[in-house]
């Protein structure tokens, strides 16, 4: 089949060379225009350095409502849009203009959690099962009609970069499934149910701080969730400190945020349901990320401190 994608961070790669490996006629690729980044230099986003290393024909528009977009679609001629995490709003006009129209690899159980950062949510909500949805695109983000789902569960202790990884494959796979009942015209269309809608917003610093008032499993949820930006974070001992894993700890009946203990198992600390969690690796500004117990070689904290 002859498909124009449009993607651009990893999530999208593991797609893209899915179609690739099929042997679809990937007439283009669209991806977001490169930015400066690490100190200035331009890089490239991971969806145009493999497009590129496959010698597939990358496309950068600036806006998509302008025309020229559109012009590009028409000149191609595609039978079909595939669309994964390409973060931008694609007009009607370009939807339409494939024979097949345009499908969309969503990493959620839709309708939950539509919106820019599903699988962040799925973990900072203590989630048992996320998953991933093909859907036929619409104007209104993310509700277009479902062509098919498939499930995983998340294992409690499961960090966002691990089920990232294994969402993007899931995808791949579901859209390789999907494809052929496309071409021959027996895929489904499934509704969405939109008053179970739940919306899964851009993640912020504002999420990053620490209440040690909340649960035990709560904040690891957020630690695990804001894996790798923006990070969950705290202030002990009078110095800010990126929060990266943690251990459950014992039952207590300090003061949320107490230091209970800091040592070779790392620092625990006194959380609001009665019980405690162990920060194992952090990273304190200015700092690298490395295991609690060799923070606290060099900056020791005195028990009992907030």
């Amino acid at each position: 089949m002859r498909i124009l994608f449009m993607g651009t961070p990893d999530f999208a790669v593991a797609s893209l060379k899915r179609l690739v490996e099929d042997g679809h006629d990937v007439c283009g690729v669209f991806t977001q225009p490169d930015k400066p980044r690490n100190r200035g230099k331009v890089t490239f986003s991971p969806v145009k350095e493999y497009a590129l290393s496959q010698n597939l024909t990358v496309y950068q528009p600036m806006k998509m409502k302008d025309g020229e977009a559109l012009g590009i679609v028409r000149e191609l001629h595609p039978d079909l849009i595939v669309v994964v995490a390409y973060g931008r709003i694609l007009p009607r006009d370009i939807l339409e203009a494939p024979r097949l129209g345009a499908v969309n690899v969503h990493a959620s159980l839709l309708p939950k959690y539509r919106g820019a950062a599903p699988i962040n949510w799925a973990i900072l909500n203590d989630e048992a099962e996320t998953g991933v949805s093909i859907m036929y695109m619409a104007e209104e983000l993310d509700a277009g009609d479902v062509i098919r789902v498939a499930k995983t569960p998340i294992a409690p202790d499961e960090e966002l970069p691990v089920l990232w990884d294994r969402l993007a494959e899931l995808g791949a796979q579901a859209l390789s499934e999907t494809i052929p009942a496309l071409a021959d015209g027996t895929a489904v269309r499934a509704p969405q149910d939109g008053t179970k809608m739940t919306y899964a917003p851009m993640l912020s610093r504002e999420l990053s701080p620490i209440d040690w008032s909340r649960s035990a499993r709560q904040i690891d949820c957020q630690v695990r969730g804001l894996l790798p930006w923006p990070c969950a974070s705290t202030e002990l001992a009078g110095r800010k400190l990126k929060v990266y894993r943690t251990a459950p700890g014992r039952e207590t009946h300090q003061v949320p945020g107490a230091v209970l203990s800091a040592g070779k198992a790392g620092i625990e600390v006194a959380c609001g349901d009665g019980k405690s969690l162990v920060i194992t690796e952090l990273q304190a500004e200015g700092g690298k990320r490395m295991a609690a117990s060799a923070y606290l070689l060099g900056h020791p904290i005195s028990i009992g401190n907030e």
